[in-house]
């Protein structure tokens, strides 16, 4: 099963420094059908003004992680980690038990990135902080996979049953992906437009519900893509 979710019909916030669509409720924008979808609880693509950001907050008893897509983003934490990743670069924080970070566009131009928050398996470890610095061209024609719940598996390990790829795929050529029986994935177009299964059109910022159906990925124009699979709930 397919449901398709339109950028035009997220959620939206704009405050002049920040321009945040939402896939699932959060902050200011609540929508009792879309509170999350299965241990996937946020997706936000930000816009985010050069000289400005997110103070020091706190979060705790969640897996966060955030995909640059252009610009750059400075992360700090009560971890006594300071790092600024560039497009195409990733960071992945732990809350566990509890931690405080800020994140800033200390560039001079408008940065863009993906904010994914994952419910964790368990609550209360050590938080924890790392980042991956990788080539772009690994998940050129090919799906590069990111975050697994299995150390070997992927560079970046998550405290639950969720596994990320991403992909670049140039106009005319295909991919596919595999959603087995009783798993379920949710697709973000990043950039770029689209076919599905010869049946789902996606464009910029548009979200794709996956369920127990596996994927043929057909791009019209240049396409970024990031798929969340995970059990299905």
């Amino acid at each position: 099963m397919l449901t398709k979710y339109p950028f035009q019909e997220l959620g939206h916030a704009n405050h002049g420094w920040l321009d945040s669509h939402f896939h699932f409720s959060f902050a200011e924008y609540y929508n009792p059908k879309r509170m999350h979808f299965g241990v996937l609880r946020v997706v936000n693509d930000d816009l985010i003004a050069p000289q400005t950001g997110f103070d020091l907050h706190g979060h705790r008893d969640m897996e966060i992680l955030s995909y640059i897509i252009r610009g750059e983003l400075t992360h700090g934490d009560s971890m006594g980690h300071q790092e600024t990743l560039h497009a195409g670069e990733a960071q992945y924080m732990s809350a566990g038990s509890g931690v405080e970070h800020s994140e800033h566009n200390f560039g001079t131009s408008e940065g863009r990135f993906l904010q994914i928050w994952v419910l964790p398996d368990k609550h209360g470890v050590t938080p924890q902080y790392g980042d991956l610095r990788i080539p772009f061209d690994v998940r050129v024609d090919q799906w590069f996979h990111l975050v697994s719940p299995q150390p070997e598996a992927a560079p970046i390990t998550m405290h639950q049953d969720v596994n990320m790829h991403v992909l670049y795929l140039h106009a005319g050529n295909q991919a596919t992906y595999e959603v087995a029986p009783g798993r379920q994935a949710y697709v973000i177009q990043i950039e770029g437009d689209a076919l599905i299964n010869e049946q789902v059109s996606l464009s910029h910022g548009d979200g794709l519900e996956v369920i127990e159906t596996d994927l043929t990925y057909k791009a019209q124009t240049d396409c970024h893509v990031f798929v969340i699979e995970m059990a299905k709930r």
